[in-house]
């Protein structure tokens, strides 16, 4: 049996780069706290555990004084850093350079929009992390919306600026997009006093046609990731809907036998927050399957 695992699955740079800058302080010191887990994956949380890491929440930030927290790949809102000088805390701060420079574009056009009776809109999970940290930038004040019945919230008399979370799908802004424009319209406000911004991060984005692809040509398709992950849930589907035979894993102990009965070939892939070494793992566990099974 063909077993494949896809290249271009696995970390993307900023949750790549957060945790080698976790992996470099850890070197120095015997343990490190980090804001929230580091990734959306349960194994990789138990492996940086192991090495020191010991993950907090935004409550135990508060009672910390005189350390080092790590900020991972998300982001946070400027209360966070507020909390680390007012407790002499040394932030390490290894937000995605993609998500601070949305971070910066949102806080400049909330700026503007407040004069202006204008509304932030944020196409993106509520209570994400990273949607938390972009609706900082406007004091709590921005519109969150994930589904269609969301846009209920928005006046649409009124100027609209809109943004996306950096990992959600193209197609699902572009839709949001064209339905505030319906609205508008509907509701005689002025088209020219919309501001769409698809600040959807193309190295994530890209994945979506790519997935399309892999996934016709195994007939069976493991999906490895971490039960939290919106982009893993969100890459899942892709896949599905691709190809039937796609089972969704968070690790080797999950594979089931019966699914790669009269399966000449196995494609495993994963989400931006799934580590190499666990589809490895996974695709070593189908191999001792395969040879149990012939």
């Amino acid at each position: 049996m063909e077993i494949v695992i896809d290249k271009n699955s696995g970390y993307c740079f900023g949750v790549e780069f957060a945790i080698q800058m976790a992996e470099d302080e850890m070197q120095e010191v015997e343990e490190l706290y980090c804001l929230g887990d580091i990734v959306h994956n349960s194994m990789e949380v138990k492996r940086l555990y192991d090495k020191g890491l010991r993950i907090i929440d935004h409550e135990q930030l508060k009672d910390l004084h005189d350390c080092k927290v790590l900020i991972r790949a998300h982001g946070e809102p400027p209360e966070t850093y507020q909390i680390a000088l007012q407790n002499n805390i040394e932030l390490i701060d290894a937000s995605c350079p993609v998500v601070l420079k949305l971070q910066n574009r949102v806080k400049h056009a909330y700026d503007s929009t407040v004069q202006q009776n204008g509304q932030i809109v944020i196409y993106g999970q509520q209570g994400h992390a990273e949607v938390i940290g972009i609706a900082g930038q406007t004091r709590d004040e921005a519109i969150i919306i994930t589904t269609e019945e969301d846009l209920e919230k928005i006046d649409f008399s009124r100027p609209v600026t809109l943004f996306s979370q950096t990992t959600k799908s193209t197609k699902g802004f572009y839709h949001i997009k064209s339905l505030i424009e319906e609205r508008i319209q509907a509701a005689q406000g002025s088209i020219e006093e919309f501001d769409a911004n698809d600040s959807i991060c193309r190295q994530v984005s890209n994945r979506e046609p790519h997935l399309l692809k892999f996934a016709k040509e195994y007939d069976v398709i493991v999906f490895v990731s971490g039960k939290k992950s919106s982009n893993g849930k969100a890459l899942y589907s892709v896949c599905q809907r691709e190809n039937p035979q796609s089972y969704f894993v968070e690790n080797e102990l999950e594979l089931e036998a019966s699914w790669f009965k009269n399966a000449n070939s196995v494609g495993i892939c994963g989400a931006t927050s799934t580590p190499m070494w666990l589809m490895q793992q996974v695709s070593d566990r189908i191999k001792e399957i395969s040879l149990q099974e012939a």
